[in-house]
């Protein structure tokens, strides 16, 4: 069975709350690593993906996206972001 655009947003959604789970209240985790956690040999390609997944997370209110440690909207981020609860 072939994965699809959703199977890989659901399975994104799920590592990121894994990854946010493992951490301390209010540590962040960088999108990368929930790319990794889904796809280990082609996480790079999943980065866009994972940015995306991020953003409709920040948007539902499960999640911030912060870069330099400020709240930001990572669709006009550029550059490294990172990924923490909301809270």
């Amino acid at each position: 069975m072939e994965e699809t655009a959703g199977d890989t947003d659901a399975a994104l959604e799920r590592a990121i709350g894994a990854l946010l789970d493992a951490r301390a209240p209010g540590a962040t985790i960088c999108p990368s690593e929930a790319a990794r956690a889904v796809a280990p040999e082609d996480w790079r390609d999943l980065m866009p993906q994972a940015r995306e997944v991020a953003g409709r997370l920040a948007a539902r209110g499960e999640v911030e996206v912060t870069q330099r440690g400020a709240v930001v909207d990572v669709a006009t981020a550029r550059g490294p972001v990172r990924i923490r609860r909301a809270g």
